[in-house]
């Protein structure tokens, strides 16, 4: 079995806004992430997900149990820096993470405050950049970059600290169709091709789909965790606490109900089409 990136035991938060109880925000979360994993965690507004991203990199700490990562507790002020180094972070908003007026410069800054020498700062900067192809727009500036191309610079900027997994908090939810396609290819390959561990945090079920784990969060708790073919074949469930399904798991689903034999794990539009095809067309042989 692969080595646990990030571990949370028995982890509970709560929010305190001046006076009174408290909000508890997440509720006894029992989790663990292995090295190489897509892992994505959804869940509606209020479900703790973007809580429960804060505390994978200590930008938040536990209110209880304990949130290891690479082996270190989150709560020892000695390894932040290395904790930090580990996990990397993306969030929603891309203009707010760009720190330079060109793009490469804007990738090294984080190895330069590593105290990387020059040529490392370089060959880190140039492999990043090519990670989410945005080689060829290393001299430009970032402001007349579109809103996608934005997102990917400030991946590239995580990911030149080279981290063991990256922790992206709703990355697409200021882009445009073409944007966020831009980002989950990069994302996807981040993954397929530099073996970095992907956290996704999102509530399109569309980018969940696209991960090879699927974790759904309600009230503070986990409510499933499975390959998304299994968690969404839960169509019910996940209505009743608020979430929908992919279209096409829908679609599938409407089919069963009015009696028509069809499994409900054709996530994807071609596995879909290629369930339907012959219920479309029963005397024509596949093409």
């Amino acid at each position: 079995m692969k080595d646990a990136i990030i571990t949370t035991e028995d982890l509970r938060f709560t929010y305190h806004t001046g006076g009174g109880e408290g909000q508890l925000v997440l509720d006894g979360i029992h989790l663990q992430i292995t090295q190489g994993e897509f892992v994505a965690i959804l869940g509606h507004n209020g479900s703790g997900k973007s809580t429960l991203a804060k505390h994978m990199n200590a930008i938040l700490l536990p209110t209880g149990g304990t949130v290891w990562v690479g082996g270190m507790d989150t709560k020892e002020e000695t390894s932040l820096l290395d904790i930090r180094r580990t996990v990397g972070m993306v969030f929603q908003n891309p203009d707010n993470q760009i720190v330079a007026n060109v793009v490469e410069e804007d990738v090294a800054f984080a190895p330069e405050n590593l105290g990387l020498p020059p040529e490392e700062i370089r060959r880190r900067v140039d492999d990043a950049l090519r990670q989410v192809g945005m080689y060829e727009y290393r001299t430009h500036a970032p402001h007349l970059l579109s809103g996608g191309q934005k997102q990917r610079v400030a991946i590239a900027g995580v990911i030149a600290m080279r981290p063991r997994c990256v922790v992206l908090d709703e990355p697409t939810a200021m882009l445009d169709p073409l944007g966020r396609g831009e980002v989950l290819r990069a994302v996807r390959t981040l993954n397929e091709t530099a073996g970095v561990t992907v956290v996704l945090i999102t509530h399109h079920m569309d980018e969940a789909a696209l991960a090879n784990r699927l974790i759904v969060m309600s009230g503070g708790r986990i409510f499933s965790d499975g390959t998304p073919k299994q968690v969404f074949q839960q169509v019910e469930a996940l209505r009743g606490v608020g979430l929908a399904v992919p279209d096409t798991v829908a679609l599938l689903w409407a089919l069963r109900q009015a009696g028509v034999d069809v499994p409900l794990d054709a996530i994807s539009d071609e596995d879909c089409a290629n369930v339907l095809f012959p219920l479309l067309a029963p005397d024509r042989k596949e093409l």
